[in-house]
């Protein structure tokens, strides 16, 4: 049973144009190296790029999908941006209230009252949840925290967001393992939701489900975003799923971003070789249709040692000498189509068969 058929559809994708006013979130040049140390006196002896001169931005009420083979940064990005890791250059600035600041200049408090703005769904329902707490404890905490609400009104305010995701009142005093994957899922939402955010980073929301159950969490979140204005970084390995949800998707490579346009544009045309390798592997809904997948032959570089070049030449089906020597420009090859290929204008790539 392939997702794409379950979730529904009802907005047009692909042609969001962003303009300053309507940025919610604009991230530049961020970098993110961890150190690897060696000996006894623990010198640092190289580094792992796990993030590289990523770029984007995000306006208000779009979902920005984010894909990539595991190991490619995609978690290390969203724990950056969030602050959980330190970057190691580049800023993150966040537009409030038409004032945009830059997260990582924020002292404690001021990144604590951030928050309220920013929230997280994380990849594993079980293991994001305390299992010694009640459901009223785990999504009452962020308003106990920020001092939101407490006694009956906390209880009563929980109780809405319950009801928000598609659970009952019923449901308040029970713990985590009484629950079924999607149902952990939805209180993991309704913890998200507790504090009203503008955007929420979903890291793999979606993976550790079952498929039918997919379907229902992506629907209900497409449902809370047109209910409550919200903004979502959409962050899977499932590509049916990001074009479904998404306005635009960035493809990301060994710890930078490779391409980043509009859904339908990027799955009908894409313009770097590893988005066309990546796209040869979705499932194609019509049981007659027949396409010839894509093999990269080798495996994903070492982060902490990555090719010259463009990082992608070692497993690339078109490289040519200038992809060996030269790094690529991030371009824009078409409005609002933008990807860091020396080839990006000559090739004619394939696209997902409708």
């Amino acid at each position: 049973m392939c997702v794409a058929c379950c979730i529904i559809d009802d907005h047009e994708k692909g042609e969001t144009r962003m303009t300053g006013d309507n940025t919610i979130l604009e991230v530049k040049n961020l970098t993110k190296h961890f150190p690897i140390y060696r000996g006894f006196l623990r010198r640092i002896v190289g580094n792992v790029q796990a993030l590289n001169d990523v770029s984007f931005s995000v306006a208000k009420n779009e979902t920005l999908g984010i894909v990539g083979e595991s190991g490619c940064g995609k978690t290390t990005l969203i724990r950056v941006m969030m602050r959980a890791y330190e970057p190691t250059s580049g800023e993150m600035l966040f537009n409030q209230n038409g004032e945009m600041i830059n997260i990582y200049s924020l002292n404690k408090r001021e990144l604590k009252e951030l928050r309220r703005h920013m929230q997280i769904i994380f990849q594993d329902p079980l293991s994001s949840l305390n299992p010694r707490k009640t459901v009223l404890e785990i999504i009452g905490e962020p308003l106990l925290i920020h001092g939101v609400a407490r006694g009956q009104e906390l209880k009563s305010r929980v109780s809405e967001l319950l009801d928000m995701v598609g659970l009952s009142v019923k449901h308040l005093e029970r713990y985590p393992n009484a629950f079924s994957g999607g149902q952990r899922q939805r209180i993991a939402i309704a913890r998200a939701l507790a504090l009203q955010p503008q955007i929420v980073l979903c890291d793999e929301p979606v993976s550790a489900l079952d498929v039918s159950i997919q379907a229902q969490i992506v629907n209900l979140l497409q449902d809370l975003q047109k209910e409550l204005g919200l903004t979502y970084l959409f962050i899977s390995h499932d590509l049916s799923v990001v074009e479904h949800i998404s306005n635009r998707v960035a493809v990301m490579y060994l710890g930078s971003f490779v391409e980043l346009a509009p859904s339908a544009e990027l799955y009908r045309n894409p313009k770097h070789p590893y988005t066309e390798a990546l796209l040869s592997a979705t499932p194609i809904i019509d049981p007659d249709a027949r396409r010839k997948r894509i093999i990269l032959p080798g495996e994903l570089p070492d982060p902490s040692n990555p090719p010259s070049g463009c990082k992608f030449h070692t497993r690339c089906n078109y490289a040519e000498e200038v992809c060996r020597t030269t790094v690529p420009a991030w371009e824009e090859v078409s409005p609002g189509h933008w990807t860091s290929c020396h080839l990006a204008k000559t090739l004619s790539l394939r696209g997902v068969l409708k």
